[in-house]
């Protein structure tokens, strides 16, 4: 357990970046001196942040939440202490757990669905475990939002055009970017483990090891500010968009998930055989049967929906199979004790905490209910009927609908949501996109 005041001393402390994870998964929050910070032991903000969509505007739904717009009381997770490695002096940043006046955990706050989640677990004495897979692109700075975006400039002098899957010298290309996000993401904590050039131009996925479900949600909420910041850097951007191009390959984050026994540390979804039991049958059902509800957080923008087209290198439907990439839900081949499934629906722009809280707590209603899921696919996927819903609104109608992830996410927490992306799609409704000039102008 790290002591914070210890660790200020021993870091020589200046100020705190005070972290909340928003429904988004943007890092949130205030800027406090390390004194201050340390005599009121956290810190207050306004409860209402958590009811701004992506466009800064507000839902009217705050009224409904706390009419006088109250402050909530912001608790750190001592643990999700770290320095910030690109200040130029040092600065400490921290992540925090959002409460009430009267001491209740505010519901609607990423943080607390995702521990929601992990508690169902702990009444079993079961305790999840969970890889995450993050792909993103580096792209030329786009500062005039009328114009597609472009790949960047590698380090040839040359912009980057050819699709190099796998290749070390496509990664080599942005060799000073790559060495930057590894030693920040060092000096974090963060546990990457791999780094590979995906299907996309300038595209590259960065796997983690697998651990505690909230430690590699902080992990990814933490990766993804360091990418940003890397790239500004070097007078490139990264981007975390689920379509950032037309015709080119999206970007996702693989979810792999397993659950052990917390006594014996024994892999549940395995019988005394060491053979998959009924228990990962019905937990793959599980994310079978509530993917269309839970597509609102795994696919949570506009945006979001322009990847989930057939063979462009993301699942269209909820098929599950051995070692078969064209799925949802993908089994890996692997020893008996890392028996799991990878949830390739979910999209880089997710906010990790909600997709890791959706996918677990579907595989628990699997669970619970001893669903049986469909026969393992053992051909493409791609050629099969298109399931997954294939827009924003119908996904958060889904959502709004299902009264069991309504139980397993909360209440407060569904009506919030979906009021925040309701707005943001009606927002985005306004806009006339260049596709509708193009042929529709003088044409209809």
């Amino acid at each position: 357990m790290i002591n914070i005041e210890q660790w200020f001393a021993e870091n020589a402390i200046e100020e705190v970046e005070a972290l909340i994870p928003d429904l988004t998964g943007l890092a949130k929050g205030k800027f406090v001196p390390a004194e201050r910070y340390l005599a009121d032991k956290g810190f207050h903000i306004a409860e209402g942040l958590f009811t701004q969509t992506i466009t800064g505007d507000y839902t009217e739904y705050v009224e409904d939440i706390n009419p006088t717009d109250a402050d909530m009381r912001c608790i750190p997770d001592q643990e999700s202490t770290r320095i910030v490695p690109w200040s130029s002096y040092p600065v400490a940043q921290i992540i925090h757990d959002c409460y009430k006046t009267d001491g209740s955990p505010v519901e609607f706050a990423p943080r607390h669905v995702l521990k929601r989640v992990i508690d169902l677990y702990d009444q079993k004495g079961w305790k999840p475990v969970v890889a995450p897979e993050i792909e993103f692109y580096l792209v030329k700075p786009n500062t005039d939002p009328d114009y597609p975006l472009e790949p960047p400039v590698g380090q040839s002098g040359r912009q980057v055009t050819t699709r190099r899957t796998f290749s070390i010298d496509g990664i080599n290309q942005f060799e000073d970017i790559i060495d930057e996000i590894y030693e920040y993401s060092e000096k974090q904590r963060l546990s990457l483990e791999t780094l590979t050039q995906e299907d996309g131009v300038a595209q590259f996925e960065v796997n983690f090891m697998h651990g505690d479900p909230m430690n590699m949600a902080d992990q990814v909420f933490l990766f993804k500010r360091t990418v940003r910041q890397a790239a500004y850097e070097h007078d490139i951007y990264a981007t975390f968009m689920a379509k950032p191009y037309q015709g080119k390959p999206g970007s996702s984050i693989h979810l792999h998930q397993s659950i052990v026994d917390r006594q014996s540390g024994r892999n549940i979804f395995i019988d005394e055989n060491d053979e998959p039991n009924s228990l990962f049958r019905s937990y793959i059902a599980g994310l079978q049967k509530y993917m269309p509800a839970t597509m609102a957080i795994y696919a949570p923008n506009v945006n979001s929906y322009r990847r989930i087209t057939r063979y462009n290198s993301a699942p269209i439907n909820t098929h599950w199979g051995l070692d078969n990439r064209t799925v949802g839900l993908r089994v890996p081949m692997s020893s008996s004790e890392a028996t799991r499934v990878e949830n390739r629906v979910p999209g880089a722009d997710t906010n990790p905490y909600l997709s890791m809280a959706a996918s677990l707590g579907a595989g628990y209603l699997g669970m619970k209910n001893e669903l049986s899921p469909t026969e393992p696919l053992e051909t493409s996927a791609y050629d099969h009927e298109i399931t997954l819903p294939r827009d924003l609104y119908e996904s958060l109608r889904l959502m709004n609908e299902s009264a069991p992830i309504r139980k397993i996410l909360g209440d407060e927490f569904i009506n919030l949501y979906v009021e925040v992306k309701r707005l943001e799609y009606e927002k985005f409704m306004q806009i006339i996109t260049p596709w509708e000039r193009e042929y529709l102008l003088i044409n209809v």
